[in-house]
């Protein structure tokens, strides 16, 4: 029977608390199922439904969580590519600079306000697909929409794998852009419950809830690669061990790292592909050895799934900057992949060397960041031999792999690093072979804060030590009355 005051709860706790949202916005979001929809009589197909939709928070199609033109609000799509590649020295926001989206400009330069739209952006996603899954992870375990709704104990057991992840993996995001964040663990039952939930929890605190939800997700996983062939985009163990392995990468918890990364390679199902550009190629999505997770962007589908940022790069989007250029080793073939300056484009984030696809995949974690997790924490445990055979075995990839344009590579292009017993030059090694490896990937701006060298790279670009964390969004402030706090200095 239907929760008529906790949907009540639902629809306000989302728009007046964490979506940060207008009038205009007040109604629910494409894809969120609330209780006024389902009941305890569910069919599985609306279980399915309930985690299927916070997966979309994750892509890049425009206008596909927030219905709307709301470049006012950073939502008209996913905003890693602001926060992270813009705002380091990777990426400028045109090619061609102009007055279009300044709040862009402003992530770059540093200059950005509570007020900033690409802030209010990743808070909103986040939150909605947070939301989602609470809800999901609530019926799925109330012990009685289940039994009623006819779906197997294996398929809810994968279901409540997949939601403890997104849950996870959207919480991490979260603190890592803004420190401590409000935390919610299922879905408010009252106002007081909703109010009460308006403040931000201790970073400590939600990593310890991120530790939790990893740990229930992989015990529920299976083995597989794809633990669902037909809809092989689904989150899998290998993508939960990953992102464990990630987060204790970030908390320099480098012997987890180790361990971690030994229990993935333990799965058996990934390695670096042949090709450099496989993993980005969208005929070959989900058939590669190197995405271990990946967002579904497809073409010709209602609702649109497709990858919107195609069309921005089209726009004259998400140009090179000089640095970022001059980084790259002579005849190295992964920048004209990542960035073509005659053409004006990026392959990586479109999905092809042709003209046409629209929908390539967002890939969030694959092998060869893996790699380099487990180089660093070699490195960081005085392995520097083990971590330099790593990063060697990423330049002879590249090296080895074909070039966008066809040329051949000259022989001598990426030698190997030579045996070191200096611990700065492996590191400068390590940090460099990071930053082309992983281009325009959304990387860049996390690893020069976990480093601690921000302060440094970016000093020319107006970036102080309060930078290490974003600005907590004015508008949601505002909303909770001012419960959620600001962060220092802003």
């Amino acid at each position: 029977m239907k929760n008529i005051f906790k949907r009540s709860v639902i629809a306000f706790f989302l728009s007046a608390a964490l979506i940060s949202c207008t009038s205009e916005l007040d109604n629910e979001p494409i894809g969120l199922l609330t209780e006024d929809l389902v009941d305890t009589e569910l069919a599985a197909v609306t279980l399915e439904a309930l985690v299927n939709s916070a997966y979309q928070p994750l892509g890049n199609t425009l206008n596909g969580v927030v219905p709307g033109w709301r470049w006012d609000l950073g939502t008209v799509f996913r905003n890693d590519i602001v926060l992270q590649d813009i705002a380091s020295n990777d990426m400028n926001k045109k090619w061609n600079p102009d007055g279009d989206q300044p709040w862009m400009d402003r992530v770059g330069d540093f200059t950005f306000t509570p007020e900033n739209q690409a802030f209010n952006g990743i808070w909103v996603y986040d939150y909605i697909g947070i939301n989602r899954l609470n809800l999901g992870i609530g019926f799925l375990t109330d012990g009685v929409t289940v039994p009623n709704s006819g779906m197997s104990e294996a398929r809810k057991n994968q279901l409540l794998s997949e939601a403890y992840f997104l849950r996870a993996y959207y919480y991490f995001d979260l603190v890592n852009n803004f420190g401590d964040v409000p935390l919610l663990s299922k879905s408010p039952d009252t106002f007081a419950e909703a109010l009460d939930a308006s403040v931000r929890a201790p970073k400590a605190e939600v990593l310890a809830q991120i530790a939790t939800d990893l740990a229930t997700a992989k015990g529920l996983a299976s083995n597989a690669k794809y633990p669902d062939p037909a809809q092989r985009w689904r989150v899998s163990k290998g993508a939960i061990i990953a992102l464990q392995a990630k987060v204790a990468l970030f908390a320099k918890d480098w012997p987890t790292v180790l361990s971690l990364i030994t229990e993935l390679d333990g799965l058996g199902h990934y390695n670096l592909n042949a090709e450099y550009f496989n993993s980005f190629d969208a005929n070959l999505e989900f058939t590669d050895n190197e995405v271990i997770f990946a967002y579904d962007h497809r073409a010709l589908e209602t609702p649109n799934v497709n990858n919107g940022l195609r069309f921005v790069i089209g726009w004259g989007f998400f140009a090179p900057t000089n640095d970022f250029i001059s980084a790259f080793e002579s005849n190295d073939p992964r920048l004209l992949y990542t960035t073509n300056t005659t053409a004006k484009t990026s392959y990586k984030i479109r999905g092809s060397v042709a003209d046409n696809p629209d929908f390539g995949n967002k890939i969030y974690i694959r092998y060869a960041d893996v790699l380099l997790w487990k180089a660093e924490a070699l490195l960081e445990t005085s392995n520097l031999s083990g971590a330099i055979t790593i990063i060697n075995q990423i330049r002879t990839r590249a090296r080895t792999s074909s070039t966008a344009d066809g040329s051949i590579i000259p022989i001598g292009t990426l030698p190997d690093r030579a045996s070191s017993t200096n611990p700065t030059e492996v590191k400068n090694w390590l940090m460099h072979e990071r930053r082309v490896e992983l281009g325009f990937e959304s990387q860049r701006f996390n690893d020069l804060k976990r480093w601690g060298i921000a302060e440094t790279v970016l000093a020319s670009k107006g970036f102080q030590s309060k930078h290490n964390l974003y600005p907590i969004p004015q508008r949601d402030i505002d909303k909770s009355g001012g419960s959620i706090t600001q962060n220092p200095n802003y």
